[in-house]
């Protein structure tokens, strides 16, 4: 998927177009786990859809819940769903900036050429010479 060190650096609207793919990737496991969590509030603790909705996107976003719960089967529910969510944040920012940190790391290890130009690849130090 992504292009190989001695490869030459992709072109900005291929890039561009890489990470818009990437963002729609973590934007539908946000979307997902936002639905999850929807329905887990609603069925076990039988809130309607946009409080639950609500409720949902505070504990996906890190804020913590934002009604109190009144049974045991909602608390059980929603410590599993926040864990779940911890997990699903830092995977959908991976997600997000994997794109990004590989251009940066591809561009660190790129040389510049005779003609001043950047494009050639460094073929490795001394300890890559036979």
């Amino acid at each position: 998927m992504f292009e190989h060190r001695t490869s030459p650096l992709l072109p900005l609207a291929r890039f561009c177009r890489r990470q818009l793919a990437f963002a729609a990737y973590a934007g539908v496991i946000i979307l997902t786990s936002l639905g999850i969590g929807t329905v887990g509030y609603h069925v076990f603790e039988g809130r309607n859809w946009l409080d639950s909705m609500y409720s949902a996107a505070m504990i996906l976003t890190g804020m913590g819940p934002a009604m109190e719960l009144k049974n045991d089967s909602a608390k059980i529910f929603v410590t599993i769903y926040a864990i779940f969510s911890a997990v699903v944040f830092l995977s959908a920012t991976a997600l997000l900036f994997t794109p990004l940190f590989h251009r940066l790391m591809h561009t660190l290890h790129l040389d510049v050429d005779e003609t001043g130009q950047n494009g050639s690849v460094t073929t490795g130090g001394p300890r890559h010479q036979r």
